[in-house]
C-alpha cells in the first residue's frame, strides 16, 4: 500500500481549508484517509500561526514508513524544517508566451529608434 501525504479538501465554496493528511494513493482526494495530521487555511495572513499547524512527531513517523509527500505539503515540511529542500527545476513556467515575447521586441524596437534619432 502506497501512503501519501497529502493535503484533503474541505469547507464551502469559495472558501477553502484542506486537512493534512495520510491517505493511501489509491483514494480520492476528499475521500478515505488513514490518519489527520495537520490543517491548512490558505485565508489566513501567510505570517499567520493558524495557516499550517502540524503534528511534527506523526508526519515523522509516515515518513519513516515511506509515505512520499505532494508538492504542496512537502513545501510546508521544508518551511518547518522537518525535510531538507529540494531542487525544483521548471524553467518554461517563467518564461513568457510567445505573443508577450513579440510585445517586448516589438516595445524595444520602438524604444530603440527615438533613442537613434536623439543620438545624431
Amino acid at each position: 500500500m502506497a501512503i501519501k501525504i497529502r493535503l484533503a479538501r474541505g469547507g464551502s465554496k469559495k472558501r477553502p481549508f484542506y486537512r493534512i493528511v495520510a491517505a493511501d494513493s489509491r483514494m480520492p482526494r476528499d475521500g478515505r484517509f488513514i490518519e489527520k495530521l495537520g490543517t491548512y487555511n490558505p485565508l489566513l495572513p501567510k505570517d499567520s500561526e493558524e495557516r499550517v499547524k502540524m503534528d511534527v512527531e506523526r508526519i515523522q513517523y509516515w515518513l519513516g514508513q515511506g509515505a512520499q509527500t505532494t508538492d504542496r505539503v512537502s513545501r510546508f515540511l521544508e518551511a518547518a524544517g522537518i525535510v531538507e529542500k529540494k531542487e525544483r527545476s521548471n524553467l518554461k513556467k517563467g518564461e513568457p508566451g510567445k505573443k508577450a515575447k513579440e510585445r517586448a521586441e516589438e516595445k524595444a524596437a520602438k524604444a530603440a529608434a527615438p533613442a537613434e534619432e536623439n543620438a545624431e
